[in-house]
């Protein structure tokens, strides 16, 4: 008895010595919340074919992200905006070689509760007089006399920076804007607050808010791809050297045939 014992734990140490441990390449993706629903759902479907791969996906903001990056926190950076000249200033001052690609087209859509019937359009004035303060009532643009409760997104966001340079154009925003970390806190505000205004990316539209024409021009995925929709933008990954090995292949995967299909799905402009 004792022998067949021993003859088994010599098989399973054999065994185990035989058996190849599966190394895993861990790739960890950092920043824009506008880019976060399209990498998590790109993120599983490739781990379900490299299951040599394990990818870790985090929202924070572009402006996160990118200096992630920089401190070599994160692998690829996901980014609503294209990197600053600071930025990629200080990545070259750190012997970083910043590749940039452009995965998607989105627009800055400015959106509405639903029972506000107040507006169907703006323009990009009255739009900046609202976030700076100089418009505050419901009453000075045909509704009822009730405070505009303005929502943004915060300072570190790839959004918010897109929304600055296009209409904001430098002027502060006023003291009582309520400063939001993500698209989809900026969608439940919106949805569950009648006297709200604020602005999400293309993906985060639903019925759950209006989106306004802006200047004319609808938030459309045609205007967002012609690039006629005032705040129209790229969407962006970056990585801290030309891209190898997995982190190729994602990127590959991204703006392959499949990789847009689900940009599509998540309600983003796919540019291939």
């Amino acid at each position: 008895m004792k022998k067949t014992i021993w003859i088994l734990l010599v098989w399973m140490m054999v065994l185990s010595f035989s058996i190849p441990i599966l190394a895993v390449e861990r790739i960890n993706i950092q920043g824009s919340t506008t880019v976060l629903p399209i990498m998590q759902i790109i993120a599983e479907e490739f781990m379900i074919n490299h299951p040599d791969v394990d990818i870790t996906v985090s929202g924070g903001g572009s402006g996160v992200g990118i200096a992630a990056l920089m401190d070599k926190i994160a692998d690829i950076a996901m980014s609503s905006r294209k990197i600053k000249e600071k930025e990629f200033e200080k990545a070259v001052s750190r012997g970083l070689d910043v590749q940039e690609f452009e995965i998607a087209k989105d627009a800055i859509a400015i959106v509405i509760n639903p029972a506000n019937n107040t507006l169907d359009r703006i323009d990009s004035e009255t739009l900046k007089k609202i976030y700076t303060g100089e418009i505050k009532n419901w009453r000075d643009l045909g509704g009822e006399d009730r405070v505009i409760v303005v929502v943004s997104r915060d300072t570190n966001s790839g959004t918010f920076e897109v929304f600055n340079e296009h209409v904001l154009k430098g002027s502060e925003l006023a003291p009582e804007v309520l400063l939001l970390a993500s698209n989809r806190a900026v969608l439940d505000e919106i949805s569950k607050n009648t006297d709200a205004i604020g602005y999400i990316g293309l993906g985060y539209l639903s019925d759950q808010v209006k989106a306004l024409t802006l200047d004319g021009i609808e938030p459309t995925h045609d205007n967002a791809l012609n690039g006629s929709y005032p705040i129209s933008r790229g969407l962006f990954l970056y990585t801290a050297r030309l891209p190898q090995g997995a982190e190729k292949q994602l990127i590959d995967f991204v703006l392959s045939e499949e990789g847009q299909a689900i940009v599509e799905d998540e309600g983003f402009v796919k540019i291939k």
